[in-house]
């Protein structure tokens, strides 16, 4: 009896542990905890600031440094002595605020379940507007200078001479700039002007919680930015089509609230450019780069001439999936299912610094730094910002790359796409002085997607496999689908919905859904089909609170593909050239940089050239099927 009774007893024990087994292996899989993910592939944090005590003792240096300039308003044009000691107190303020700013977003960025960090960036927040408005005085009191004497100046002084464009640049703008105390009173806005943004900041990374789906083994997921790019590139229609509607319904809940959100940062845009005496806020979002009207509208145009092409990549798609209508979430689905490759973080950063050796050594030395010295924080974990990006400021040691890595091929493109920033940030920050160690937005996108056809071309040359190679073309003809059609379809809604706004009109979901529905029926053709969803995909888009920006995805883009096809063709007078354009920050007008390393961006010869490319790799693919 008790043998039996003991045989039984683990037999029931067996049968739980089994039970057991399989309602763990049904848990849903939580993110990883920051403290999880292996030191080697966080970022140095310490490289900033080692801890919070430094951060707070350079905190309170700010309030002394900034009284400085009280005894300053009205001296500037009396000798060049007092100017340039007014412009350096500027870069110094500037410098120690943006070093304690970037401390404060990088560590916020690591996990924004952690409010510490955030309250940094709120007492940053009442810091820039507090020197905004003890800076507000310099640029119209510079203004005020006889041209004459301010040249005089410039060309007496040796420390001055540096600023010789700054001051070009300075007074070109001279019919926005306002009279001190309006300037003083828009330094005082600007605290509150920026919320639109920081609110969907917070709202889209911190609060927003997606919930759980089936994935494709049968179990539960918590579905979050990463896991969504992934499933969105995958074969199973059935889990990509549940994970989109889980996304999008969880934005769709809050259209409303999105919306309102959107409009306040449209007229936000509208307030400041008629402030400064603009005709509209496209011209003064452009202004700032003395970039001409006429070059987004030359790009709107060449992409509306050239969308065939595009409906014919959807047909194309529609045929590969085998569907009767091409949704959404089936853009991005692989075109051949047996094709899945995987490409571990380590793997990918030795491939990526072979690719850019046609750059020379010492720019691959500085990507092997960036992979060995902790510039990048590689993978996701619980409450890290989404997506991917580079950033820096001048004086610190080195950029910084967030990345939230998934081990696919495509994630190899984003990093040598954010080394393409990072390499252009510590090229300049090597070679030129503080007034023009940074670069425009208009400029941004050059580099990084320069490192990615030579990316492409690097594996293109080496993958002999078919389907490999049809996955690598399609790599290609996405990139240009993502940065070039689709952000010229963003930035015509961008544009539109700006005029509807300087016009008078309402501006709310139902309006933004309407517009960006018919964008989408036009740019993508008769065989997309648009799921009511689709329509208010505007919703999502950090980038609408940036100003007009997205439409420079496109144009560095069609700079890159220019630039790069000689550097791949060995030219060394173009690699050279190239070298000196990463080199050059602000030093010069954007357009001119461009012209100098060998586009012009004032001609829509660039943009036309990489949709013909777009052709042509299309072309290429369907004659390998």
């Amino acid at each position: 009896m008790k043998s039996g009774n003991h045989s039984k007893s683990w037999l029931t024990i067996g049968l739980l542990l089994v039970l057991f087994l399989m309602l763990s292996a049904q848990e849903v899989k939580k993110a990883v905890e920051r403290g999880e993910v292996a030191e080697q592939y966080r970022w140095r944090t310490e490289d900033i600031y080692p801890g919070d005590q430094e951060w707070e003792s350079d905190f309170s240096k700010i309030e002394p440094l900034l009284a400085q300039f009280d005894a300053l308003p009205g001296t500037l044009g009396q000798y060049p002595q007092q100017l340039l000691k007014c412009i350096k107190l500027d870069e110094e303020a500037s410098r120690l605020i943006a070093k304690l700013s970037f401390y404060a977003s990088r560590k916020a960025d690591e996990d924004r379940r952690i409010t510490q960090y955030q309250s940094f960036q709120d007492r940053l927040s009442g810091v820039y507007s507090k020197l905004g408005q003890k800076e507000a005085f310099i640029e119209p009191e510079i203004m005020k200078i006889p041209e004459e004497r301010l040249w005089e100046f410039v060309n007496n002084t040796p420390e001055l001479k540096i600023y010789h464009h700054y001051f070009e640049n300075l007074l070109r703008s001279k019919s926005h700039v306002l009279s001190e105390p309006e300037e003083k009173l828009l330094a005082m806005a600007s605290e509150v002007t920026r919320t639109p943004g920081y609110v969907f900041g917070m709202f889209d990374n911190a609060d927003l919680k997606f919930p759980e789906i089936t994935d494709e083994t049968g179990g539960k997921v918590e579905l979050t930015k990463g896991r969504y790019q992934l499933f969105m590139r995958s074969g199973d229609r059935e889990l990509r089509q549940r994970a989109w509607e889980a996304y999008y319904q969880t934005y769709e809940n809050w259209k409303n609230t999105l919306a309102a959100n959107l409009n306040s940062e449209v007229k936000k845009n509208i307030f400041y450019s008629r402030a400064r005496k603009y005709n509209n806020s496209l011209e003064a979002a452009l202004d700032g780069d003395n970039l001409p009207i006429a070059v987004y509208d030359n790009l709107v145009t060449t992409v509306n001439n050239n969308l065939e092409p595009l409906h014919r990549y959807i047909s194309f798609r529609k045929k590969m999936l085998g569907i009767d209508k091409v949704h959404l979430y089936d853009l991005y689905a692989p075109l051949l299912a047996d094709v899945k490759w995987e490409v571990p973080y380590t793997e990918a950063a030795v491939t990526v610094e072979k690719a850019l050796e046609p750059l020379g050594k010492e720019y691959v030395q500085t990507v092997k730094k960036a992979i060995e010295q902790r510039w990048i924080d590689v993978y996701e974990n619980a409450g890290k910002v989404s997506g991917a990006y580079s950033s820096y400021f001048y004086g610190l040691a080195h950029p910084y790359i967030l990345l939230n890595y998934q081990d696919q091929a495509r994630d190899m493109y984003t990093l040598a796409h954010e080394l393409g920033h990072s390499l252009h940030s510590y090229h300049t920050n090597k070679t030129q002085p503080f007034i023009y160690g940074g670069y425009s937005y208009f400029l941004a996108e050059v580099a990084s997607t320069f490192n990615e056809a030579l990316l492409t071309d690097y594996l293109l040359k080496r993958e002999k496999e078919k389907e490999k190679r049809l996955y690598l073309l399609n790599q290609n003809l996405e990139n240009i689908l993502t940065t070039v059609y689709t952000q010229v379809m963003y930035a015509e809604f961008e544009q539109e919905i700006h005029r509807k706004a300087e016009a008078g009109e309402p501006l709310n979901a139902e309006v933004m859904n309407s517009i960006f529905g018919e964008l989408q029926k036009k740019y993508y053709g008769a065989d997309f089909e648009l799921d009511p969803m689709s329509a208010s995909r505007w919703n999502r888009i950090p980038h609408f609170y940036r100003n007009f920006y997205v439409f420079k995805y496109a144009t560095g883009l069609s700079a890159s593909t220019a630039l790069s096809q000689k550097v791949i063709a060995r030219d060394k007078k173009a690699r050279d050239a190239y070298l000196q354009f990463i080199s050059s920050g602000r030093s010069d007008y954007d357009l001119n940089l461009l012209k100098k390393a060998g586009v012009d961006m004032t001609s829509p010869e660039p943009v036309a050239a990489t949709l013909k490319l777009f052709d042509q790799l299309l072309k290429e693919m369907e004659a390998l099927m």
